[in-house]
């Protein structure tokens, strides 16, 4: 079966910072476009941010530019999102995902994890 594994989440103090990472499995992630989503109680899944398989990104999410950075290794086959200064709103279920391009459309990756828990909280 085909999926991601997200892991790297957890709970962290306004301020601080976190790195998440996405490892596939049953698939080799490098061909694909990755994003990570996010999905906060109560709320729509949100598009952070993508990268492609060449490695330029793209942001979705205006409210994280200049805290959140994504990264890939397609030597590790591996995607990071590394996230500083989070604030309190950034607390949600973080996703990674695959497509064959990058969108802020959540419909359009066919592959996802389960998602990683990132709580910020004093």
């Amino acid at each position: 079966q085909s999926q991601f594994v997200e892991s790297g989440g957890g709970l962290v103090q306004p301020g601080g910072s976190l790195r998440l990472s996405c490892a596939a499995s049953g698939f080799t992630l490098d061909y694909y476009a990755i994003s990570w989503f996010r999905q906060a109680p109560g709320k729509e899944r949100e598009g952070v941010l993508c990268i492609t398989s060449s490695g330029r990104s793209a942001n979705y999410a205006d409210s994280v530019k200049g805290r959140f950075a994504i990264s890939r290794d397609n030597t590790k086959h591996t995607v990071a999102l590394r996230m500083d200064n989070l604030k309190p709103e950034d607390t949600a279920v973080y996703y990674c995902a695959a497509a064959w391009g990058c969108s802020g459309d959540h419909r359009e990756y066919n592959y996802w994890g389960q998602g990683t828990q990132v709580t910020v909280s004093s």
